[in-house]
């Protein structure tokens, strides 16, 4: 993980596109950690810490792998990565192999990043031992897993659940729950197979017109592709689902708050969804305000 992938976050009416920062920075008494598994880009971080303003709330591992100049310009001029695979040109990939090289710098040995430092999977493990609520956020799409994805048109390391464990130094007996995050429908940036892919005249009429939190090119639209959620579900081990964009995908839902408000169309896709994964869908986002939100938990 790292900052080429964006989370856009709108709280407080007022809207992030976060590429380091835990989306969880929204709940004001949670301490934010970014694991040793994740790149960290120093200038992207320090952006963002002043723009939420939890800079007294972050610590970042020791071990970080540090993004450096050299790997950015590395990522943008690669004809294979940016012309053929479509990068973001973030230079996640570049670090990630002087990381396998044992060339890459580490947190721990860059200036800028010296207040921030913690020992992760310490207080994770820590936490969770004292029976504190411990959430893991991944990034990037199940399809983009460097392992299970569309290789070569993927993403620069593995994406699923347990590589996510792994980052933040939890081992697989402390992990209790498993939300796969599925959109309505599928979207993707950049090149590489979409079997579900719709034209974009036809996404267009839906309403559904997206664009890259990070390199702000426009994402290509598909319809929900269940082979490759059964996949996911498999692979990640998921015990439950949230299901996002729902109101995007039928109009009628937009702000819906009980799943007895959704249209029947919306209702019959949510169950079609959980008999076909055999997993239950708990959350269920109907517009961009925190509040627009279906929660189905116990």
């Amino acid at each position: 993980m790292g900052p080429n992938a964006g989370h856009t976050v709108i709280w407080r009416e007022k809207k992030f596109g976060l590429r380091q920062v835990p989306c969880g920075f929204v709940y004001e008494g949670a301490r934010l950690l970014i694991g040793p598994g994740v790149l960290v880009n120093p200038e992207v971080l320090s952006k963002e810490v002043e723009e939420t303003k939890i800079g007294n709330r972050l610590g970042i591992d020791r071990q970080c792998t540090v993004i450096e100049k050299h790997h950015i310009e590395q990522d943008r001029t690669s004809e294979h990565l940016k012309g053929t695979i479509g990068s973001t040109g973030t230079g996640c990939g570049p670090a990630n192999v002087a990381r396998v090289g044992r060339v890459a710098r580490l947190a721990k040995d860059t200036p800028g990043l010296q207040r921030f430092l913690a020992d992760v999977p310490g207080e994770v493990n820590g936490a969770i031992k004292d029976g504190e609520l411990v959430m893991v956020e991944g990034s990037q799409g199940f399809g983009l897993s460097l392992y299970h994805g569309t290789y070569p048109y993927v993403t620069s390391k593995d994406t699923s659940a347990s590589t996510l464990a792994a980052d933040v130094g939890i081992g697989p007996t402390k992990v209790d729950e498993v939300v796969l995050v599925f959109k309505a429908y599928v979207s993707r940036v950049g090149a590489g197979p979409f079997v579900t892919e719709m034209p974009p005249e036809k996404a267009e009429g839906l309403g559904i017109v997206e664009y890259g939190t990070v390199t702000q090119r426009r994402r290509r639209i598909g319809e929900f592709d269940f082979e490759l959620a059964k996949r996911s579900v498999m692979i990640n081990g998921a015990t439950q689902l949230a299901l996002t964009c729902l109101d995007r995908l039928f109009s009628g839902c937009s702000g819906a708050r009980s799943f007895k408000e959704l249209t029947p169309e919306a209702r019959a896709f949510v169950k079609n969804m959980e008999n076909k994964l055999s997993t239950p869908v708990k959350l269920i986002s109907t517009g961009p305000d925190i509040d627009d939100t279906i929660d189905l938990r116990d």
